[in-house]
């Protein structure tokens, strides 16, 4: 997997900058590794989660405004974390079939439903409080 060349703005030089062209380097690097046998969905999920928190322990205890102006070294570490969010999630999504393009756009349609501007707007409700 010696193409895996990424310039600086996360455009794959190859020719290709969707989750389709992330998900086949995903897949060609778990082969490579021998490490399908650990990529199960619950397996997938936790290590997710895992990463979610790592991405969240970036945060705590800054304040509101503290956590805007992160600095570029923690800037480029949180890119990291998230980053593996992504390419967990991305694998998970592989596994059980989901187009996480497709499910994306069919949940903010549906949040469009659960929140109207007329009724969400400015505030941080629940649409059961609205």
């Amino acid at each position: 997997m010696s193409d895996f060349n990424v310039d600086h703005a996360g455009i794959n030089q190859t020719g290709g900058n969707d989750l389709t062209v992330l998900r086949d380097k995903l897949r060609g690097f778990a082969a490579e590794r021998d490490w399908e046998q650990f990529l199960s969905p619950k397996n997938l999920a936790m290590a997710m989660s895992v990463e979610a928190s790592e991405l969240v322990e970036h945060f705590q205890w800054l304040t509101e405004e503290q956590s805007k102006r992160l600095t570029d070294d923690a800037k480029r570490e949180v890119s990291f974390e998230a980053a593996d969010v992504l390419l967990y999630l991305l694998q998970l999504s592989d596994k059980l079939g989901i187009d996480l393009i497709a499910a994306a756009h069919e949940k903010m349609q549906r949040n469009a439903q659960k929140y109207p501007i007329e009724t969400s707007r400015g505030t941080a409700k629940k649409y059961t409080a609205l």
